[in-house]
């Protein structure tokens, strides 16, 4: 009621309700020139390209729900009356997106229209509501955890899923927080409602919207610029990263965001994991519908680092993440509190919070290479988009063996390239991590989508040239300190042995052969069209494309070494090194073919 204030958010008492002083507001108004500095909010012409987008979207649903209606034979009245709704959730829903960021929508139909007639119908009818090149690409994604359709759509990207409720009709007046909503979905459909519903309900429980806002940019932007950002890859995603300063507004209701972000690294810098992070009392379970409770589940018990969603049902929305991402979040938090200190004091800016990651330049000797390819850019996208989603096993797999292995630290995105070879062996080379047949982006044009057309004059793309679209994954290893340093970079993945001297020998070949196992057993994998390939690469072998101006590619160092034993590549589960092929190269003119 107006005058009564509020004592509590959450399960606790707040820490403190002090006000913002003037020393507070200046360290925010600072955030803020930063924020804008970082091109972190978006103008309001795209903002509003993006609504236009939305009412557009909701039209096409309406119209969706009608066509399966009159497919399915049902009556006039009842195809007039079905209805259809969108939701946003994500980002855009909590107001903290910026220039290029997606917008998660859910496409909510009544009970006669089932996953297959989304996939089948939708696209077509998208089209038709569209003018020519507004869908700028449009890839189905049936067999995701949450099926998904990812959209360019008038420089838009879209990521759209799916549910039908148990009802013969969807209004617009439509709300998906009460949980007797979900009385009837199946687990799949439950989870693509979930997202809207952890999004409404986690605005509910802040206390100030601005301040969680202003503070949940800072957080997201430091997340991805230190590359620690996302649940396919075993950090927390977005929602998440949102959930976990959420928490904080609740114990500082009344500070500003730069308090907010402050307090965040001090606080989950010393956060005592497992002990989970809630922003409120999970609630018993009902429905029949399983609810986090690591006292009941094992799988639940066995979460490092648990966020959990405060909708019903509970969920844990870290359960991705592996030893080695927390190893890599935790130093993370460590850096941005000692540099939050310091901030606040004036010593250092808000920009050197935002400083970029070092993943490329000198945080690892190591990496490996995990590159899918295709021969079409839409078989790519099917493809690379199954290879990315198992990743994260990949790192647990290297977590939980024997190897030798200290951290397995997955980079956050892919990088995509598009190739043109002339031979099979410079296919190969391409599969081995080479980048000297890219095609370079000044040289692109919309041609691009048909290798059968020449690009710029270039006769390499002629009728018999090979063109090839890959995706690469990188993992920087950390080996255990004092075990290894007498082990040379080409022994990596050698096989499992202990010498005299205690030197334990690095055997990855298990995890990374059952990775390749597993991914070319999905049905998105066919071997004429597909190709997976895992390869060690040294640090001063990486591609100059992953590094930015200014930035330096680590040096070969040399040094004199007895000359090692050398192990074939075929028995250790890595296909090759960028370095070995290089070596074949120059002197058969092509690299000695390896296993896909």
């Amino acid at each position: 009621m107006e005058g009564q204030v509020r004592e509590r958010w959450g399960i606790t008492e707040p820490v403190s309700k002090l006000m913002p002083d003037e020393k507070d507001l200046e360290v925010h108004r600072q955030l803020i020139e930063e924020l804008k500095r970082q091109n972190n909010f978006e103008s309001q012409e795209a903002t509003d390209r993006r609504v236009k987008a939305l009412n557009l979207f909701q039209k096409v649903t309406e119209d969706f729900v009608r066509i399966v209606g009159k497919a399915k034979g049902l009556s006039q009245s009842a195809v007039d009356s079905a209805g259809g709704k969108i939701f946003t959730f994500g980002s855009y829903r909590l107001g903290v997106y910026g220039p290029g960021s997606d917008i998660d929508t859910l496409v909510v139909a009544p009970r006669h229209v089932t996953f297959k007639d989304f996939f089948e119908y939708f696209p077509p009818c998208l089209e038709k509501h569209s003018k020519p090149g507004d869908i700028e690409e449009l890839t189905p994604v049936p067999d995701a955890h949450v099926p998904i359709i990812k959209i360019e759509y008038c420089g838009i990207s879209i990521d759209l899923i799916f549910a039908a409720l148990p009802s013969a009709s969807i209004k617009l007046s439509l709300e998906l927080t009460e949980k007797n909503i979900l009385r009837g979905l199946d687990e799949t459909m439950m989870r693509s409602v979930n997202g809207t519903r952890v999004t409404d309900e986690l605005l509910q429980l802040i206390p100030q919207a601005k301040t969680f806002r202003h503070a949940t940019r800072a957080i997201k932007l430091w997340a991805q610029r230190r590359g620690i950002y996302g649940n396919v890859f075993g950090f927390p995603g977005g929602v998440a990263w949102a959930m976990m300063v959420a928490r904080i507004c609740q114990l500082y209701p009344y500070a500003c965001g730069a308090t907010i972000a402050v307090k965040f690294f001090s606080i989950y810098a010393e956060w005592p994991w497992p002990r989970p992070v809630l922003l409120k009392a999970v609630e018993d379970g009902a429905l029949g519908l399983k609810v986090w409770n690591p006292q009941i589940y094992r799988g639940d018990k066995q979460h490092l680092m648990p966020i959990i969603t405060p909708a019903f049902p509970s969920m844990c929305a870290t359960h991705n993440v592996t030893h080695s991402t927390k190893s890599v979040i935790t130093k993370e938090l460590e850096r941005g509190r000692s540099l939050a200190g310091l901030i606040y004091t004036g010593k250092k800016s808000w920009h050197d919070l935002f400083e970029r990651h070092t993943f490329f330049t000198k945080d690892y000797k190591y990496y490996l290479s995990i590159i899918s390819a295709s021969t079409t850019k839409e078989e790519q996208n099917m493809w690379s988009g199954w290879v990315q989603s198992r990743l994260r096993l990949l790192v647990k797999g290297i977590d939980e063996s024997d190897s030798g292995v200290e951290v397995a630290h997955p980079y956050y995105k892919a990088t995509e390239r598009f190739h043109r070879c002339k031979t099979q062996a410079e296919k190969d080379r391409v599969l081995s991590g080479s980048v000297e047949f890219v095609v370079k982006e000044d040289k692109k044009t919309t041609d691009e989508k048909d290798p059968s057309k020449p690009t710029n004059g270039d006769d390499s793309n002629d009728a018999e040239s090979i063109t090839i679209y890959t995706n690469t994954h990188y993992i920087g290893l950390k080996l255990r300190e004092g075990m290894y340093s007498s082990i040379p970079a080409r022994r990596l993945a050698t096989h499992n042995t202990v010498n005299t001297e205690g030197a334990k020998k690095l055997d990855i070949s298990f995890p990374v052969s059952d990775f390749k196992r597993l991914v070319t057993s999905g049905t998105n994998y066919d071997e004429d069209k597909n190709a997976i390939r895992v390869v060690h690469t040294r640090s001063y072998d990486l591609p100059l494309d992953l590094f930015e101006e200014g930035e330096v590619r680590p040096v070969k160092v040399k040094k004199v070494k007895a000359k090692p034993v050398k192990r074939s590549f075929a028995d250790t589960g890595i296909d090759d090194t960028q370095s070995n092929s290089s070596k074949r190269r120059s002197t058969n003119g092509g690299p000695t073919p390896t296993p896909s």
